[in-house]
């Protein structure tokens, strides 16, 4: 058993005897509290048995990019488990880890992925299929303000690729549809959390926006409520990078630990964990064994449609953008 431990242990890149600290901080986004909920004691087990020392993880959470900017102004991440690649650039810019940080890990550093999913009130009143129901009249969304949340701005990216894939690349007419779905949302709340909020205990909206990964967790939270899950025709790849935010792990001694404990996330036990959770993996095994559980959707990726990151900053998310734009006077 001991020896089946250790060669566990170093799989996952574990350096015996352990040199770290007993205690990390993982500043994660809004809607990850259940998820770490899970994985934290999982990993300080497997920690536990290979190093024989203890470890325990606090989380922080809230909008991923509010988290990038509590970081440049102090707050000592060890490890940031963020669901947007541009709020990690923004640690990397500020010199608190390296540019090229999505080589860290495997799949550019992003462990686990999801996509933008609707969920619905219970049996579907309003018939809601794919992004042009939202669109209607009939039909008020509730997703949080993109200019404050990672989740949000994926929801922006994916109307928008929509848009474009059915009106054969017109920027106008993708630019026209996510005017009209600003117009439908009765509220924008910070962040992924208080959107789900809005919508399933304050009873606002007809269509909750948020990653396939949290309406899964929101339909078994609120069994009662009977709320019925909807994938879209076409969503846009979600990535949920991760990285060691070195200039800080550096500091306090954590290094060894935190890389440890974001390794684990692609341990086929973290992977299983992650699935559990409903985020879609890429283990093989994983993959195969929970297939059943990921409806099949046409996903489509910010470099194919966008050009990538650093062109949506610049053309849709910067000051005076074309998200401005299409967000005043929400």
């Amino acid at each position: 058993m001991k020896t089946r431990i250790l060669a566990a242990a170093l799989g996952l890149g574990l350096a015996l005897p352990a040199m770290a600290q007993d205690s990390i901080l993982n500043v994660s986004y809004d809607v990850s509290r259940e998820l770490f909920t899970e994985v934290n004691p999982a990993f300080a087990k497997v920690w536990k048995d290979a190093t024989g020392k203890d470890v325990t993880i606090e989380q922080s959470h809230a909008g991923s990019s509010k988290q990038a900017r509590a970081i440049l102004e102090g707050l000592p991440a060890d490890v940031v488990t963020f669901n947007q690649v541009t709020d990690i650039d923004v640690l990397a810019a500020g010199g608190l880890l390296d540019a090229d940080w999505r080589k860290a890990f495997p799949n550019e550093a992003s462990p686990y992925y999801s996509l933008p999913a609707f969920l619905v009130r219970k049996d579907n009143p309003k018939g809601i299929k794919d992004w042009d129901d939202l669109v209607r009249a009939d039909v008020k969304v509730v997703f949080p303000n993109p200019k404050t949340s990672g989740n949000a701005r994926y929801t922006y990216l994916a109307a928008y690729a929509y848009a474009l894939d059915k009106n054969a690349g017109d920027a106008t007419k993708a630019q026209e549809f996510v005017k009209a779905l600003f117009a439908n949302v009765p509220v924008f709340d910070t962040g992924g959390r208080a959107a789900t909020t809005t919508f399933a205990e304050k009873d606002i909206g007809d269509v909750l926006i948020t990653f396939e990964a949290e309406t899964g967790g929101i339909a078994k939270e609120y069994a009662d409520k009977g709320f019925v899950r909807v994938t879209p025709s076409l969503s846009l790849l979600a990535e949920f990078p991760v990285a060691v935010v070195t200039e800080n792990a550096r500091k306090k001694g954590t290094e060894e630990v935190s890389k440890a404990y974001l390794e684990f996330l692609y341990s086929p036990e973290g992977q299983r964990i992650l699935a559990r959770h409903f985020y879609r993996v890429n283990d093989p095994a994983v993959k195969a064994e929970t297939a059943a559980d990921f409806p099949d959707v046409k996903l489509v990726t910010v470099e194919e449609v966008f050009g990538g990151w650093d062109k949506i900053k610049a053309e849709h998310l910067a000051e005076g953008g074309i998200l401005d734009t299409l967000f005043v006077n929400q």
